[in-house]
């Protein structure tokens, strides 16, 4: 199975979005709860999302929102926010999408509108979205959202290979999208990731080659 030539699988571009995984101030390598090779990633994804710009795609940047007294995180998080630590806290500096990511213009990130589920605008079709739990598709509006863009291939690029890009191309790839993973612009892949995403028809391809691809459109 080649994910690049399967007509079942193969990417089509001119439909396609970039989704951004938890590229936020507090996972950014040097963070005290930060995720090795996140910041190291960060010029490298920037510049993809300048490539969909450019070519008019949509971008959705998918954030992690941790309330202090961590009631409505995984589980596995919430003795260390009970203890204390403040890991993107709402409305928090460290909530922060890096700004690398952003358009000049894009506003802040408003807490109280992406915890009611809502998208917030960004630039033009360029959004934040909350998510809960380690996917993106988990409790949020994001498949009707690129359903209502005619989106079918979804590029997925981020922070922390293991846990939420991992659990969102298996989640999107439950709802039959086309799925491309950037795998010089997120950060903790390895080898065994390599072989299970290939294993579920997802196509691993650089950023560069996939900004080539969209300045064809």
């Amino acid at each position: 199975m080649n994910a690049i030539t399967d007509p079942h699988l193969a990417p089509r571009w001119a439909t396609s979005a970039l989704l951004t995984i938890d590229v936020q101030r507090d996972f950014l390598s040097e963070a005290p709860y930060g995720v090795a090779g996140t910041s190291e990633v960060l010029p490298t994804l920037a510049g993809l999302a300048t490539a969909f710009r450019a070519a008019g795609r949509p971008i959705v940047h998918i954030v992690r929102l941790y309330d202090p007294d961590g009631h409505d995180a995984d589980l596995v998080r919430r003795t260390l926010l009970a203890s204390g630590a403040a890991i993107v806290a709402p409305d928090s500096p460290g909530s922060d999408i890096a700004p690398e990511l952003l358009p000049p213009d894009a506003p802040p990130l408003k807490a109280g509108l992406l915890l009611s589920g809502e998208p917030q605008p960004l630039g033009e079709r360029e959004v934040a979205l909350f998510k809960p739990r380690w996917g993106a598709f988990y409790r949020t509006r994001l498949d009707e959202l690129l359903r209502g863009w005619e989106v079918d291939t979804l590029v997925v690029a981020g922070c922390n290979f293991p846990n939420c890009p991992r659990a969102t191309l298996v989640e999107a790839s439950e709802r039959d999208y086309r799925l491309v993973l950037a795998d010089d612009a997120t950060s903790r892949l390895h080898d065994v990731g390599r072989t299970e995403m290939t294993g579920i028809g997802v196509a691993l391809l650089p950023a560069e080659a996939i900004a080539g691809a969209l300045h064809t459109l």
